[in-house]
């Protein structure tokens, strides 16, 4: 996959469709009822790249302060949803330790990696941080991840929803109709190509999370090192 044709494909249809109004606004962000649960191994910026991504943050706050901004503590970006968020699934369905198994099984020889976090794209309904993968790890250790749980008894719902090519963060999502569309979108350009920083990714999270990535919602289940 070209990234970067698919982010700039992204971003110009996004944007498009929030001028035209056809953005999809979240109808379960606040919703003390939405009990959509999951399992995902994901890694998380560092402080410096989160201090980016909340400045940037604060200026479409500026501009449209009632739309949804992740906090530091559920900025991440998904290695692989291995459950997809589904309502009532709890931890009791399953073993842990198969699951913990087959991941360190497909971390064997793998090696840490560097991520570019430089630019935003869009959907009709979310904001995020581009990432731009140094080399072929991340893809690697995707695949074998996809083969092993694929090839295992174990629950699972890998690229069920669709199937994660990118190492993108979303770090906004829609919550009410705009009222400054065109500020918004402004600030968006503004940050087209901002550099927010580079990673090196040493340390996996295997958590059980909800829809958000919530910080009071999530339980680690393990943190790996690669």
């Amino acid at each position: 996959m070209n990234l970067i044709e698919h982010y700039n494909k992204l971003y110009y249809t996004s944007t498009n469709d929030i001028k035209k109004d056809k953005y999809v606004i979240d109808p379960l962000i606040d919703s003390n009822a939405d009990n959509r649960f999951g399992l995902t191994l994901l890694f998380r910026p560092d402080e410096t790249i989160n201090n980016h991504i909340q400045a940037f943050l604060s200026d479409l706050r500026k501009i449209e302060p009632n739309q949804y901004y992740y906090p530091n503590s559920d900025i991440h970006v998904t290695v692989l949803s291995i459950i997809s968020c589904y309502s009532e699934f709890n931890l009791d369905q399953i073993s842990i330790d198969d699951y913990r198994y087959v991941i360190e099984e497909s971390l064997m020889g793998c090696k840490s990696f560097d991520i570019d976090f430089r630019g935003i794209t869009a959907s009709s309904s979310c904001i995020m941080i581009q990432g731009f993968p140094s080399d072929h790890s991340l893809k690697k250790l995707r695949d074998r991840l996809r083969y092993n749980f694929k090839n295992s008894q174990l629950q699972q719902s890998i690229d069920t929803r669709y199937s994660i090519n990118t190492s993108h963060s979303t770090v906004a999502r829609f919550r009410t109709p705009f009222t400054r569309k065109e500020d918004y979108l402004a600030v968006l350009e503004e940050y087209r190509n901002y550099f927010f920083g580079t990673l090196k990714v040493k340390t996996l999270e295997f958590v059980y999370n909800d829809w958000y990535l919530r910080k009071g919602s999530v339980i680690i289940l393990d943190a790996m090192l690669i």
